[in-house]
């Protein structure tokens, strides 16, 4: 009675109830997170075990798929895998089919750190090894994806900053296992660095999840950046999304087009600036010409002033001034005043009556004549 209330099943009919039950019961895709255990490739398939300590489940991800992933973990690495079940109803084996595998964020934290360490210890991360950028750049190199936004962004502040510069737009990958291409890329421009004359190199990529970013903390990539003969700036994601090759690059930038901003001068500004040399220039050579014609007139009225004629009459004032001064001290004005002059035969001029002698002939001046005489007895003011 009671075997006949019991569904009877062959192991067939029974592992295909329990898949119909559960593709019936379970959702189509889901996110299930842990820590990749063993993975390796069989026939081109990913295999690995996803564990959280607790538990384990088999992860398969098909050559098809694996082909199409940016990333591929590692032992160890913990990681989130978007997949959907995938029951074996020949054996009863269940596994998760992986559609996608990404990193997880402290396994991106993790590499950011052991990265940052090897090369701070390397002398690669040091503020001191950041060299300037050029004022008006000639000629940029800009590594991103093509065609992607990051570009577009890049482009247009380009040319509405400062349309003079020449950007090389270099095409790589951005995003995934392709930390190789990327230093395939720079390694060529540091190669020809000598004919391209490049002023700086641009690595920039959009925004997205800080895993998504995991190449820009590939060791090979920041030493291949590092290793760069011109400076580097680095707009990569968000404001608040920080790699590896930041901080090896020159400048870091929060956006690609805040690294065009910090690289480019802006014509609106250099525009005004000009325009205030030109001001000033302009102020110097009124000031200067105004300078120069007070000197012109200064030297003006000096030739003026020696002019023959000018320096005759001035010369004629000089000698009237003198003249006048001559009079005012001529004998000849005393003499009118009843003064007289007194002088020996020989002409010279006697001063003092001691200088006198009895018989001494003198000869007395006045205004209108001259008296020839002979002293007879000489008294001074001294004498009785």
């Amino acid at each position: 009675m009671i075997a006949d209330t019991i569904p009877s099943y062959s192991v067939q009919e029974l592992n295909q109830a329990i898949g119909a039950l559960l593709e019936r019961g379970f959702a189509p895709r889901f996110l299930v997170q842990g820590t990749a255990s063993r993975p390796q490739v069989k026939k081109g398939h990913l295999w690995l075990n996803l564990t959280d300590g607790d538990a384990t489940i088999t992860v398969v991800c098909w050559s098809s798929r694996l082909k199409q992933l940016n990333y591929v973990p590692k032992d160890g690495e913990g990681i989130t895998v978007v997949g959907k079940l995938n029951f074996w109803a020949a054996r009863a084996s269940l596994a998760v089919q992986a559609v996608d595998i990404r990193p997880s964020l402290s396994t991106v934290e993790r590499r950011f750190e052991a990265v940052k360490a090897l090369l701070t210890q390397a002398g690669l991360i040091d503020p001191s090894r950041s060299r300037a950028l050029p004022a008006q750049p000639k000629r940029i190199a800009v590594l991103t994806s093509v065609p992607s936004s990051a570009l577009a962004d890049i482009l247009r502040t380009a040319k509405d900053r400062w349309p003079l510069t020449e950007l090389l737009v270099v095409p790589i990958p951005v995003q995934g296992a392709v930390a190789d291409k990327i230093c395939h890329a720079i390694g060529r421009l540091t190669v020809a660095q000598t004919s391209l004359n490049l002023d700086a190199l641009v690595l920039a990529r959009g925004g997205g999840s800080r895993e998504d970013l995991m190449v820009f903390d590939d060791e090979q990539v920041c030493r291949a950046l590092a290793n760069c003969p011109c400076p580097v700036v680095t707009g990569l994601g968000h404001e608040d999304d920080l790699t590896v090759a930041d901080l090896v690059a020159d400048h870091r930038a929060a956006t690609p087009t805040a690294a065009m901003v910090s690289l480019l001068p802006s014509k609106t500004t250099v525009l005004q600036a000009l325009q205030q040399q030109s001001v000033r220039l302009q102020q110097q050579q009124i000031w200067r010409l105004k300078r120069e014609q007070e000197r012109l007139h200064q030297r003006s009225q000096m030739l003026s002033r020696l002019q023959p004629k000018t320096l005759l009459m001035q010369r004629r004032s000089q000698l009237n001034q003198r003249e006048q001064l001559l009079c005012a001290l001529s004998p000849d004005r005393w003499l009118n005043r009843g003064f007289a002059k007194v002088t020996r035969t020989d002409g010279s001029l006697l001063q003092s009556a001691s200088h006198a002698r009895p018989g001494d002939d003198l000869v007395v001046q006045v205004h209108d004549g001259l008296l020839e005489v002979n002293v007879a007895s000489v008294k001074t003011s001294g004498s009785g």
